[in-house]
């Protein structure tokens, strides 16, 4: 008994520990972000880095979930004739939901592990310590880019996956089960509301910073070697994975009321 209480305290310990450096971290990078001069060209190199090569791999996703939504949806209104709102369901689940909590799912798999990785082996082989003896910031060189860059190319790879999911849906639609494409298109556009777009663009926005916050943290404080960059890049992408789906709800209640 006394064995598990102390497990319970223990992780409640190192929860809070975690949570503690982890808002320490953002308060700093905050107060960073607005110390002139920026690093222009790191944040342009991360902005590479996270959206644009992301971009492949967010369009055969959004394709692809824009289709078998569009499917199994067709196929479940068609037995109560709503044929007619495929559309309808199929972009604004894209716009509300599917495009800003998948994207985001994708890029902390790929450039949030890439970043952990990259930090944990500056860690790990004291090129930190070398900045920091050479007078230069770390967090402001190498985490200021990082967290700017997924602060504003998350919501374009949203923007982009809204759109591939909504012509998948399309695609499946009117191809397949040969719907009119005049209808599809007129019942997405009459049920669609902009608050529907920017408020899963504000979400995404979200998500970029919280996966740029969350792998560079568990990059930055990776000790143990090799062995510790391979736990800190699982960590970042399960932990960032958790704080999308979890923060994904309560942002969900807060803007869609």
């Amino acid at each position: 008994m006394f064995k598990l209480i102390e497990l319970i305290g223990r992780s409640i310990t190192v929860f809070a520990e975690e949570l503690g450096r982890i808002l320490i971290l953002f308060v700093t990078t905050a107060r960073q972000m607005v110390a002139l001069p920026l690093e222009v060209r790191g944040i342009f190199k991360q902005m590479l880095e996270i959206g644009v090569r992301s971009t492949p791999v967010v369009l055969i996703t959004a394709i692809f979930t824009g289709m078998v939504f569009a499917l199994q949806t067709y196929t479940g209104f068609k037995r109560f004739g709503a044929e007619t709102l495929v559309g309808s369901v199929v972009a604004l689940s894209m716009t509300r939901e599917l495009g800003p909590v998948l994207t985001g799912l994708i890029v902390a798999g790929r450039a949030g592990a890439a970043i952990a990785a990259e930090l944990g082996t500056m860690r790990v082989t004291e090129q930190i310590d070398a900045l920091e003896t050479l007078a230069t910031n770390p967090i402001k060189y190498l985490i200021v880019p990082r967290f700017i860059a997924g602060i504003f190319m998350m919501p374009a790879l949203a923007i982009i996956a809204d759109i591939i999911g909504i012509i998948g849906g399309y695609i499946v639609t009117v191809g397949l089960f040969e719907a009119s494409s005049t209808v599809y298109w007129k019942r997405t556009w009459d049920y669609l509301e902009v608050s529907d777009i920017y408020n899963g663009l504000i979400k995404s926005g979200f998500f970029g910073a919280s996966i740029a916050l969350i792998s560079s943290y568990k990059g930055f404080y990776t000790s143990g070697g090799a062995e510790g960059v391979g736990k800190a890049t699982t960590g970042a992408v399960v932990l960032s994975s958790m704080t999308i789906l979890i923060s994904d709800y309560f942002l969900s209640a807060l803007l869609f009321k």
